[in-house]
């Protein structure tokens, strides 16, 4: 991974430097450099998994908001809020479709579980926790005189956290405005609520100053001021337009200003705490990297967070995008305000996730562009615009549906992905970093959206009485992370060296070898005789022929480009799939195309010829008839039990006429379960066996081959790693994907009981009966132990879990919710590039079958036909087969070869080592660094003791030479050929001449 080493991160800055008396070099716009140098980062490099760790000292924390989570809407004195009065009215929330209580009058109910939350805290280990006052449980008419109830509630809750050792981090307004307020003067509307925000500040610093060291004004103000008060999408609900938008927005921030100065001027020398506010952005990219598209991306961060950070981290006023486009709808500060304004945090406090990004944000500050969830551009984009501010991330996460219970894998790979950004901002980016907060704590109302998400670490049943915390797989994931304060390397994230053993079976797959059957002009009888005086072009004389030869491999012209490719990579073994329905277009012997049959042979024997062993497929399904001949796929195909007869024949078919060049075949590459029925794949398996007999009996004695089945092995972990459930789950997807078909060969002779228990268990739930098979004892005899290796295909690794999260990709038959790791590399069709999946694989068959000799007999990745996508492929095949050797030298798997997939983009679009255009054929930078891997035999390293393989041809130390050296025997063979027929023809027209004058 790109880990650079300690010399080349840059220097972790000095965290928490508050910046009143910081010279701000920031200047507006710098952050527009944000879009092309993303854009220019090394790939695939740069979005690798980054194993490290976070500075020392970093703050790892959990949050929540009052009106979220405490309930007790109305006891103890509470007065009511905007929130309450908003959630009480006929109509509930838009988008909310609560399952528990209206709105957040009990939600979480942690207004009378202060000890239950501080134990949820104590088990994640957190150094912080962020909370919000609600202001109308300290002053419930919003003003004096406070409440002494809601006093001692939170004196009650700072003091547990004193004696746990956690750090409060202290929000004073987080959307509940009292309702008070909103009467009396309009809420935020009003010019009057900055100084009575003041007020309520300095009874807040005054109670509980001595505990708190961080402090959060308000969160989101632009939430507050666009959805509160000109969209009315959220309470109070005023739907008042931009202008009083905006006007509310700059009451905010004048009610900021104040509160930073009064603890500025009067708290901050005994009380040595920090002032800041939580600003909340989405994360936008350009349609097209264009001047233009950026400018726009630009503009919409401007409209959202640069509306509040830039008047108090640059200049005191808005930004200039917004003044040019807004005119006279956005207020004016006087130049006291904006020096008043100015320098007004002693750190950044941001928000991401949820809340606003695709949820809250209004779609015109898009500006036409791209919405992104990157929080490390954004990150970087503030540390440029604002010249590179301490940041303290108050609020991160996503959010998983109302009906997910305990294993929240979703929200766990967005955390993974979200701490991942935020360590490559600090170690990559040099972003002053120094907090992380998730969001939340725990499962509440969650504002617009009601209780139809969760976004808590513990579960919350709200139709329960007690309320209990009960720990989500999340928490697991996020306690670890604290503990080893990241990601520390692993042992087994390690790339190994060391170098594979003799003999070992360095091949390329190709579905179909491409075939060109087109006569030569060898074959042409026809005589022609050249015009040299007029036309210059050869006449063909009419009723004159030459004697018919006996077609020769010579005569197949594309064969001799393909070996010549096939050579360039310094392969052992080239595998390929024969084509049934063309070699025996009816299904029977009754009609052979023996021409084809002739090219395959030819092929072979020009393999073996270049020391390639050839290794070949009878049957590989396609689309169009699965690759059947036309009668058999229209008479039920493998459902149909004449079907294995009539592969029998078709193998004893090809034994006969191909076997003295193919010693290494395969029945069936990669039977596709996915569409397969269970009687298929039941006489599927039978006529495997019975060809795998017919050989065993009748051919291998002479033709000394092997044969076996290849099929495909994805790898299948459980999304959540500490989830039995997910265990259970992803055991049962390997059984019906691999064990299907492997275990009758490999194992016992019969289905996996697995399959067995499940569908039995499906029965009382179906409406049709999927019926699974039964062998007769013969039928399992028969089919038990047919193989003389195990061959799989693996390309990639999926996730699962049996929580139901997203319907598109949740399968109801066998229970299981596929789940994308978005810190995972994808290629440009979504395939997951998971290197260590291939390990497990094979660990995984060994466990299961024994000691079986195994052959990987694909593993590829696709590109878009993009030379800098290819490198994509370079680090795809170097980690798998590095994986391999881990499994082949750590975990003692009997591995004898791999093979990549595939050879050229012609016959496999996107996926070939060779690009393809214009009939040429190029090498890819994939297919040298293949080549590399295969002529060091893996990778040796200074440690690597030697490994002395025996030659292949010992009886002939001199064909070396002559191997390595076919093109200049050619010419010299060529060169002397004419020479000769030089001479004969002389001496042949002189002997004429000499009779003629006779």
């Amino acid at each position: 991974s790109m880990v650079p080493s300690a010399s080349l991160r840059p220097p972790l800055l000095v965290l928490l430097v508050p910046l009143l008396g910081r010279p701000l070099l920031g200047a507006p716009g710098q952050g527009a450099g944000t879009w092309s140098r993303f854009a220019r980062l090394p790939y695939p490099q740069d979005q690798l998994f980054l194993h490290d760790t976070f500075p020392d000292g970093f703050l790892w924390g959990a949050g929540s908001a009052a009106y979220q989570t405490e309930g007790g809407w109305s006891q103890g004195g509470k007065g009511a809020s905007v929130w309450d009065t908003f959630a009480h009215r006929p109509a509930t929330p838009p988008g909310s479709a609560p399952p528990g209580p209206a709105g957040g009058d009990v939600a979480s109910d942690s207004y009378n579980n202060v000890l239950r939350d501080a134990e949820g805290l104590r088990r994640l280990g957190v150094s912080h926790y962020r909370f919000s006052l609600a202001w109308a449980r300290l002053l419930p008419n919003g003003t004096a005189p406070p409440n002494p109830a809601g006093l001692a509630h939170y004196r009650r809750l700072l003091g547990r956290l004193r004696e746990l050792g956690i750090e409060p981090v202290v929000t004073l307004y987080h959307w509940d405005l009292p309702q008070a307020l909103q009467d009396a003067f309009g809420g935020w509307a009003s010019p009057v609520l900055p100084q009575l925000f003041r007020d309520y500040a300095e009874l807040c610093f005054q109670h509980f100053g001595g505990q708190v060291r961080y402090w959060l004004t308000m969160d989101n103000p632009y939430v507050v001021a666009w959805h509160g008060y000109s969209t009315g999408q959220l309470p109070p609900g005023i739907q008042g337009g931009p202008r009083l938008g905006y006007r509310a927005a700059h009451h905010l921030l004048q009610a900021h200003a104040k509160v930073w100065h009064l603890y500025n001027d009067h708290f901050r020398p005994t009380q040595r705490g920090k002032v800041s506010i939580a600003l909340s952005s989405h994360w936008i990219k350009p349609q097209r990297m264009t001047e233009k598209n950026i400018k726009e991306c630009q503009k919409s961060l401007d409209f959202v967070l640069g509306w509040f950070a830039k008047p108090i981290f640059i200049d005191g006023d808005y930004p200039e995008s917004m003044r040019n486009n807004l005119s006279s709808l956005l207020p004016k500060f006087s130049e006291a305000e904006k020096k008043y304004i100015k320098g007004t945090a002693d750190f950044f406090a941001l928000s991401f996730g949820a809340t606003l990004s695709f949820q809250l944000l209004d779609s015109h500050m898009k500006f036409q562009q791209l919405e992104s969830i990157s929080l490390r551009q954004l990150l970087y984009w503030i540390s440029s615009e604002y010249n590179n501010p301490p940041v303290f991330i108050v609020e991160n996460s996503w959010f998983v549906s109302g009906s997910t219970k305990r294993d929240d894998a979703k929200y766990i790979y967005y955390l993974k992905k979200f701490i991942m950004e935020t360590l490559k901002a600090i170690r990559y980016d040099g972003v002053n970093v120094f907090g992380y907060t998730v969001w939340s704590l725990l499962d509440g109302f969650e504002w617009h959206r009601g209780y139809s998400i969760r976004r808590g670490l513990f579960y919350i049943d709200f139709q329960s009485h007690d309320k209990r915390l009960m720990p989500k797989s999340s928490v697991l994931f996020y306690q670890k992370l604290i503990e080893k304060n990241g990601f520390p390397p692993l042992p087994e994230n390690q790339p190994i060296e060391g170098v594979f053993p003799c003999g070992f079976a360095w091949g390329i797959v190709d579905n179909y070898i491409q075939v060109d059957t087109a006569p030569t002009q060898f074959l042409d009888s026809n005589v022609y005789m050249w015009d040299v005086h007029q036309t210059k072009k050869l006449i063909k004389v009419d009723g004159v022929f030459t004697a018919k030869r006996k077609r020769h491999c010579v005569d197949f012209a594309a064969i001799r480009l393909q070996i010549s490719l096939l050579q360039e990579v310094h392969i052992t073994h080239f595998h390929f799939s024969l084509k049934w329905s063309l070699i025996l277009p009816l299904g029977n012997l009754s009609l052979v195309n023996h021409t084809l049959v002739q090219y395959y042979r030819c092929f072979a024997s020009e393999l073996l010829r270049v020391n390639i062993t050839p290794v070949v497929a009878l049957w590989q399904p396609m689309a169009e008839n699965q690759e059947l001949p036309v009668s058999l796929a229209k008479n039920g195909a493998w459902e149909n039990p004449e079907t294995i007869q009539a592969f029998v024949d078709y193998a004893k078919f090809c034994f006969t006429s191909l076997g003295d060049s193919i010693k290494f075949w395969i029945t069936m590459n990669e039977p596709s379960v996915k569409n397969l029925t269970y009687i298929a794949g039941h006489n599927l398996l039978k006529a495997h066996a019975k060809a795998w007999h017919l050989y065993d009996k009748e051919f291998r004695r002479f033709q000394k081959g092997k044969i076996s089945i290849a099929l495909q092995a994805d790898w299948v972990e459980p999304a959540c790693p500490f989830s039995r459930n997910d265990q259970g789950v992803a055991d049962r997807i390997l059984e019906f994907d691999i064990g299907w078909l492997a275990e009758p060969i490999f194992g016992n002779g019969d289905y996996p009981q697995v399959m067995r228990a499940w569908l039995h268990r499906r029965k009382s739930v179906d409406l049709y009966n999927f019926h699974l098979p039964y062998f007769s004892e013969d039928e399992k005899n028969l089919i038990q132990g047919s193989f003389d290796f195990f061959a799989l295909s693996h390309y990639t690794t999926t996730l699962v879990g049996w929580e139901k999260e997203d319907a598109l990709k949740y399968d109801h038959y066998l229970e299981v919710q596929m789940i994308n790791d978005i810190t995972w590399l994808h290629s440009p069709s979504r395939a997951a590039v998971v290197p260590w999946g291939l390990r497990k694989m094979l660990k995984w068959v060994k466990s299961k079958y024994g000691n079986v000799p195994i052959y990987v007999m694909a593993n590829g990745i696709d590109d878009d036909q993009n030379m800098v996508h290819d490198k994509l492929r370079v680090y795809y095949i170097q980690n798998y087969i590095n994986e391999a050797l881990k499994a082949y030298s750590l975990d003692n798997v009997n591995l004898q070869g791999y093979f990549v997939y595939s050879f050229n983009d012609k016959t496999a679009p996107k996926y070939g080592l060779y690009s393809y255009a214009a009939n040429q054929y190029e090498p890819k930078p994939s297919m040298k660094h293949y080549r590399e891997i295969i002529d060091n035999n893996g990778f040796p390293g200074p440690e690597t003791p030697e490994l002395l393989c025996p030659e292949e041809i010992a009886s002939c130390p001199e064909c070396q030479f002559f191997r390595t050296r076919n093109s200049l025997l050619a010419f010299i063979s060529f060169v002397f050929v004419a020479f000769i027929v030089t001479i004969v023809l002389i001496n042949y027209y002189s002997k004429r001449v000499e009779r003629r004058y006779k």
